[in-house]
C-alpha cells in the first residue's frame, strides 16, 4: 500500500463523536514513550501528522486520521502515564477502553511494545484484557535500531516465553524502527490485506 493522503479529522474523548463514516479503523496504542507518534509519522510519510514529544503522555485524546480516503488510523493515548494524576488516569482509561470495546468500525488494534525492555507487566495485562474481550490485535515491537541483534533476539524470546504462559498462540508481530523505516511495508501490507478481507462488512 502506498499512502497518497493522510488528513486529521477529529479529536475527542467520546466515541459517540467519532466519525460516522463506515470505513475500517486501525487503532495504535502503547505504553507512554513507546514511540507511537514517530511510528505513525513514519508509516504515513508525514513528519508531523502525529505530535511527537520528549515528554510521555503527549496524546490525551482519540485522534482520527483519514488515510487514502478509505480507512482511519486512530491514535490513542498511551497507558501508564508518567506524570498524570490518578484521577485523570482513570478518566483516560475509561474512554480508551470504551472505544476499544464499543467502536464497531475498529478492525484491529496495534499494540506497540518497546523492544529495548524485557516484558513489562502493564503491556502483558493490557494484551490479556484485549484477549479476554475478544478484541483483535497485533504487536509492533518499536525502536529496533536501538539494540544489538543479540540483545534484541533475547528480549523478543523473553516476550514469547512470557506470553505463552497465558496464550495458546502468539499474536502476529511486526518489527519496526521509525528511524530506519523498518516494518513500514509489512505493516501497510497487513492493513491493505485486512481492508480487502473486510470490505463486504462496510458495503
Amino acid at each position: 500500500m502506498k499512502i497518497k493522503s493522510a488528513e486529521f479529522v477529529i479529536s475527542n474523548t467520546d466515541i459517540d463523536k467519532c466519525p460516522n463514516e463506515r470505513i475500517p479503523e486501525y487503532a495504535f496504542i502503547g505504553r507512554s514513550n513507546v514511540g507511537k507518534s514517530s511510528l505513525i509519522n513514519m508509516l504515513t510519510g508525514h513528519k508531523s501528522l502525529a505530535k511527537t514529544s520528549g515528554k510521555p503522555g503527549k496524546t490525551k485524546l482519540i485522534n482520527h486520521f483519514k488515510i487514502n480516503d478509505n480507512w482511519f488510523l486512530v491514535d490513542l493515548p498511551g497507558y501508564g502515564y508518567a506524570k498524570v494524576s490518578k484521577k485523570n488516569r482513570s478518566i483516560f482509561a475509561k474512554f480508551i477502553y470504551e472505544y476499544l470495546e464499543k467502536r464497531e468500525n475498529l478492525i484491529c488494534t496495534f499494540v506497540l511494545v518497546d523492544s529495548r525492555h524485557e516484558p513489562q507487566k502493564i503491556d502483558m495485562l493490557f494484551m490479556e484484557w484485549l484477549g479476554q474481550n475478544q478484541i483483535p490485535f497485533v504487536i509492533i515491537f518499536t525502536k529496533m535500531d536501538k539494540l544489538s541483534s543479540s540483545q534484541l533476539n533475547k528480549n523478543l524470546t523473553k516476550y514469547k516465553t512470557e506470553m505463552l504462559k497465558s496464550w495458546e498462540d502468539i499474536p502476529q508481530t511486526f518489527r519496526s524502527s521509525a528511524l530506519s523505516g523498518l516494518g513500514k511495508s509489512e505493516i501497510l501490507k497487513f492493513i491493505e490485506q485486512t481492508n480487502t478481507s473486510v470490505k463486504d462488512i462496510f458495503k
